[in-house]
Formats: C-alpha cells, structure tokens, sequence
C-alpha cells in the first residue's frame, strides 16, 4: 500500500467514534459520500453519520458548509495528489513502476469514482473547477515526466499521459475488457517504441 493516503470506512452505527477528529478525517468522509452518492449525498448529517459523531462536533473544524466545501476541493486537488505522487516517487526509482502503483492505487481507493463525482460538481461551483483543474495538471504532469524519463519527448510523454488519465476516467461499457488490467495493458501498449521500419 503506498504510504500517506488513508480512507474512511462507512459508517457502522452500532460503533462510536472519538470527537477528536482531525479536518483530514471529515474531508476523507466527505469523499467517501461523494464517491457512494455524488454531490447529492454530500450533506452534513451524512457526514457526521460517516464518522459516527454528532454534528456539532463539524464545527470545530469548519466555519460553515461553504468553508468545508472549498477545503474538500482543495484537499482533492493539492495535498492528496501531492502526497500520493511524492509517495509512489518515493516508492521505487522505475517510472514505469510508479504509473503502475498509480493505476493499483486509484482502484483500490475508488479514485475513478470520486474524479467522476468532482468532475460533475466543477460543472456548477468555481471551486470545484479549479480544484478539477489543478488535479488534472499535477497528475497529467507526473505521469508525463515519468514517460519522459523512460525517453519519450514532451510532446509524446503528454499524448500517452493523457490517454492513461482518459482510460481512468472512462465509463465505457466494455464488458470483454478486464478492467482490472486494462490500465496495465494500455500502459504497455503506451511505452512500447514502435519497430524500426
């Protein structure tokens, strides 16, 4: 597992959960509900029902919904790619093994969902566009750097960057396509040269 990205678990209503609660704890909730139920689910008793504390105890952590929506796309967009990025460089010096951990990491978090549920959100909140925005740069940048360093130019790295982000974002029905490798097959496909001529 690659080290610094935590997740909330659902809710369990028979638990009770310490109010010593951490500003990452109600944001990694809060993306928890966005992936289950898109920006529809993301109020704040469904919140305080994720972390199995009254909701009260949000405010000590937020001025109001507002406050915690522009901090939930910020988090989105900055510090969990950062974290997640300095964390698969840190993870192995094989670019391509990075990409792959990457690919691993967003199925495993359900990142795919989540990305669809802030995409939807940024159609209608500046904040969330942003967020979408800046997400996509720093990803698309990483991925680009790490084709680069196996000898594609910039040009090529960020055509098989963005092909690789797309595939992740994709929704197409495709049932004789596993998607449990389709990442791994289209990233081998991608760093392939093509046979001299």
């Amino acid at each position: 597992m690659v080290e610094g990205m935590s997740s909330v678990q659902p809710a369990n209503p028979t638990a009770t959960r310490s109010p010593d609660l951490t500003p990452r704890d109600w944001l990694e909730a809060g993306q928890s509900l966005l992936r289950r139920g898109g920006l529809k689910a993301l109020k704040l008793r469904p919140l305080a029902d994720e972390l199995r504390v009254s909701t009260g105890s949000f405010y000590h952590h937020f001025k109001d919904f507002d406050d915690y929506q522009t901090q939930l796309a910020r988090y989105f967009a900055e510090y969990q790619v950062t974290d997640l990025i300095d964390a698969l460089e840190r993870a192995t010096p094989d670019p391509i093994e990075r990409i792959r951990l990457l690919g691993q990491t967003v199925r495993r978090r359900g990142s795919t969902r989540l990305a669809i549920a802030m995409r939807a959100w940024a159609e209608s909140d500046p904040h969330a566009r942003a967020a979408v925005e800046r997400h996509d740069t720093l990803v698309l940048d990483f991925l680009a750097r790490s084709l680069m360093a196996v000898g594609f130019t910039r040009p090529e790295a960020e055509i098989r960057a963005y092909g690789l982000i797309t595939l992740g974002l994709s929704k197409v029905h495709a049932p004789q396509l596993d998607r449990n490798t389709l990442f791994d097959s289209l990233l081998d496909i991608m760093v392939a040269r093509p046979a001299a001529r």
